[in-house]
């Protein structure tokens, strides 16, 4: 697929000798009427749209002069493309962009949410089915959380859903070690500052004491390093575990530890109100126990509930000492994308 940048096209001289090469780096920078807008894309958000690189790993290549533009290197991601010109990345033609997709996937723990871990720890994408295309993370989840991610090949979706305008509730899971009252979760009902950062107030029920623990069920609208953990250390709590579960309209639902789901594409485009386009059947890849691609999707495809008519499914997101109750309020999942609650017996 050609992209490339807007520029006026050099006429030949008059014994047919092609005109000066054009400057692609000098594109951007022309303006032919204050105001105007110039045509095409930013050359990191149709890198990103591509599934090669996120935009502020795009921008990052381009700084390392991986990317060319009509066959010459820039050096600045301050350039707006089109279909008129080429692109390639490490010597090689940008590939077709491909329909967007979305996966949902159940983190375990102990896998870090990076391309690559400067401590040598294994990364998801190191689990992910080898017959994966490249995908990025909607935002994270610590190595010591577990749940749903969210995947997406790409980078416009990605930048979209972690947007803290989009408003979309994350609901998690959480499990505390202590006794604690409704009324401790005051402060972070109202929002909270810690070490000078603040924090958006969240919803937060107390579900059941069990033992020397207790069961919450956590919203919030952003996600901030190590967010709950912190506003739970804050009030005198320490959090033992922590499981997301939904993600705006996007449920865990029944998925296991490590397993991936693929979001169908009318779904995807209804949820993310994108423009229809011609829809690409795509497989549903999964992984088994030995971390090679399975030869069945993991889970069930989206919007066909098992079991018979009238019988809820029963999810099974984990396995933590001790049964979690079941979640207090929920989203109301759209049409399509299911809404499947977390079961009473996760398995870890």
């Amino acid at each position: 697929m050609l992209y490339g940048t807007h520029m006026s096209k050099t006429p030949a001289s008059p014994k047919g000798k092609p005109g000066p090469k054009p400057q692609p780096r000098k594109a951007a920078a022309a303006a032919p009427d204050a105001g105007a807008s110039p045509e095409g894309d930013r050359i990191a958000k149709v890198l990103s749209r591509a599934g090669v690189a996120s935009r502020r790993e795009a921008e990052r290549m381009i700084a390392e002069g991986r990317v060319s533009v009509n066959g010459e290197k820039i050096d600045s991601p301050a350039l707006n493309v089109t279909a008129a010109d080429r692109i390639s990345v490490d010597g090689k033609p940008l590939p077709e962009a491909e329909a967007p997709r979305m996966w949902l996937y159940y983190k375990p723990i102990g896998l870090v949410t990076s391309n690559s871990d400067e401590k040598g720890r294994t990364t998801i994408f190191d689990e992910l089915p080898e017959d994966m295309p490249r995908v990025m993370t909607v935002g994270r989840l610590d190595i010591n959380s577990e749940g749903l991610l969210l995947l997406t090949n790409d980078g416009g979706i990605k930048r979209k859903l972690e947007l803290p305008s989009t408003g979309w509730l994350r609901r998690y899971r959480v499990r505390i070690n202590g006794r604690p009252k409704d009324e401790d979760f005051a402060t972070l009902r109202k929002g909270l500052v810690i070490e000078g950062e603040r924090f958006q107030p969240m919803t937060v029920a107390l579900d059941r004491q069990q033992g020397a623990n207790a069961w919450l069920t956590v919203g919030l609208r952003e996600g901030k390093n190590r967010e709950i953990r912190r506003a739970m250390e804050d009030i005198g709590f320490n959090v033992n575990r922590l499981l997301r579960v939904s993600y705006g309209p996007f449920q865990l639902g029944e998925l296991k530890p490590g397993e991936v789901e693929e979001l169908r594409s009318r779904v995807v485009r209804d949820q993310l109100g994108l423009e229809p386009e011609e829809e690409k059947p795509a497989g549903r890849p999964t992984r088994s126990r030995g971390g090679k691609p399975g030869g069945k999707p993991a889970g069930r495809p989206m919007g066909k509930p098992g079991g018979k008519p009238g019988q809820k499914a029963q999810g099974r997101p984990g396995k933590p000492s001790g049964k979690p109750p079941a979640s207090r309020g929920s989203d109301t999942a759209p049409r399509g994308v299911g809404k499947r609650p977390v079961g009473k017996n996760p398995r870890r």
